[in-house]
């Protein structure tokens, strides 16, 4: 085995008095994608900022290539050859990739930045990185997210970074996208760069690493290879339970209630003959691509882009959900896919969040109403935790928000249940937390439509499976259904008999 690149031994870290990580030791190694997994608190990102040179830690050294380092700035592991790359970005829009890649280390020539050398230097890093989709020159907020992400990764190897930490790279990417990522971090590795890998999505973990760090409670629990590991293993190493008591029991069939929701040939500019039926006490999951209309579906029925054809039948009465507002007065609720941009108002608290949609709604609504009193009991029941009601939103982790949002709509009692990646960017437990909650709403009697990506949570949450594709549905799945059927059905290679049968789709 080659010599670490990066040695930690016995790394510990407080904060008033409250031990944060004890005695962490890990290794990155030349070429390697190592990665660090643990629920929100484990101290994960405490100890990816003692790398950065964010927080000085309290005890234990830290090594690069076998030399003891003392790492008291982020400009010392710059200088020191250790980059970063954050999950919200750091980058100016207004100005080029190539300012940007060199801020603040321009290069010069007689006291005047060389913009020519600047130019040539960020072509020749993004080719090395593989992205020619645009040139040095174009101004950063004109680019995709993918696109900043190369930005960020490109500006860290401006600076020699032999050491990347990546932290959730992917929260932001659809997942075409992802793909781009994937290719990306196999080029560093043949570049011999050592990357630390922090992320909630077990799969990229398992696509991309070599060996996986777990830390729990501010300790590191094991450190794993990853060829050797299952999933099962991880999770118990994580939570310290089965990766089966992840999903609580499904509704039985006599546990289903009358029929919610009917679409009859719904559709708008973005879907086409839609029919689909929503019963009380059953989870419908939603699945398909990106782009292939499963939150336009949601969107639609919430009123956000209303349908413009078809029927919507709400407990057997015609109804038109021309807005929100309206969805909302129907008792109809919706939690979207992009919680920190519609979901959240980052710099108000934790109940202002919580009594958002009630006040929006209805004006009898206030802090002191005894509306707000069920959204406090609601914030206790499903366990946020936070320093108080009153401490801004933005300062809770991201399951925390999610159960914020919960509450929200909780306190309005709705019939239709609309999550959108309910899970999306949080931890294995705060997970875990999210769908008992949707379970217990199903059994008490709503009706709930989940659209996600993580086909493990889509087939072990839901009693029916619809798939879509191309705006339209492509096939409905029983509980119990195979990966393989979902994907078939989603890329084209399955469609579904008149029947319900599934046949493989035949080439002309």
């Amino acid at each position: 085995m080659p010599e670490p690149l990066l040695q930690l031994r016995k790394i510990g870290k407080s904060f008033l008095g409250v031990q944060v990580l004890d005695d962490v030791d890990l290794d990155v190694l030349p070429g390697e994608v190592h990665a660090v997994v643990g629920e929100n608190g484990a101290g994960k990102s405490t100890l990816m900022r003692i790398i950065s040179g964010v927080y000085m830690p309290d005890g234990g050294t830290i090594g690069l290539d076998g030399a003891t380092m003392s790492l008291r700035s982020p400009r010392d592991a710059q200088q020191a050859g250790i980059g970063i790359i954050h999950q919200e970005f750091n980058l100016l829009p207004e100005r080029t990739v190539a300012e940007n890649v060199f801020l603040g280390h321009e290069p010069s020539r007689r006291g005047i930045v060389d913009r020519r050398t600047m130019h040539t230097r960020t072509a020749e890093l993004l080719a090395a990185a593989g992205e020619t989709s645009f040139d040095p020159g174009v101004k950063v907020g004109r680019l995709g997210v993918a696109q900043q992400q190369v930005v960020e990764i490109v500006k860290a190897l401006a600076l020699d970074a032999r050491l990347l930490i990546m932290d959730e790279p992917t929260a932001a990417l659809a997942d075409h996208e992802v793909e781009l990522l994937y290719a990306l971090v196999r080029r560093l590795q043949k570049r011999g760069i050592g990357l630390l890998y922090v992320s909630h999505r077990l799969t990229e973990v398992f696509d991309l690493s070599n060996r996986i760090t777990v830390l729990k409670d501010g300790r590191r629990v094991t450190t794993l290879t990853t060829a050797d590991t299952t999933g099962e293993q991880l999770v118990r190493h994580m939570v310290g339970r089965e990766l089966s008591s992840y999903y609580p029991d499904r509704a039985a069939p006599e546990d289903r209630g009358p029929v919610r929701l009917t679409l009859r040939d719904a559709g708008n500019r973005k879907l086409r003959d839609i029919n689909l039926q929503l019963r009380a006490g059953e989870v419908l999951g939603i699945g398909g691509l990106q782009g292939s209309g499963r939150s336009a579906l949601a969107r639609a029925i919430f009123g956000v882009s209303p349908f413009t054809t078809g029927d919507v039948t709400l407990d057997d009465r015609p109804v038109r959900l021309r807005s929100p507002r309206a969805a909302i007065r129907a008792g109809i609720a919706y939690v979207t896919e992009d919680r920190k941009g519609e979901g959240i108002v980052a710099g108000q608290s934790v109940l202002d969040n919580a009594l958002l949609a009630g006040r929006a709604v209805f004006p009898s609504w206030s802090g002191r109403s005894a509306r707000a009193v069920k959204v406090r009991e609601l914030l206790t029941a499903v366990e946020v935790h936070a320093a108080g009601e009153d401490q801004e939103i933005r300062f809770l982790s991201g399951g925390n928000q999610q159960k914020v949002v919960l509450a929200r709509w909780l306190a309005l009692g709705p019939k239709i249940m609309l999550f959108d990646e309910p899970t999306r960017g949080i931890d294995v437990g705060a997970k875990s937390a999210i769908h008992d909650l949707v379970r217990k709403l199903a059994r008490e009697g709503a009706a709930v439509l989940m659209i996600s990506s993580e086909l493990p949570e889509l087939l072990g949450m839901s009693d029916r499976i619809v798939v879509m594709r191309d705006g339209a549905i492509a096939g409905e799945l029983p509980a119990g259904a195979s990966e393989e059927e979902v994907v078939g059905l989603a890329t084209g290679a399955l469609h579904a008999a008149p029947n319900g049968a599934l046949v493989k789709e035949v080439s002309a």
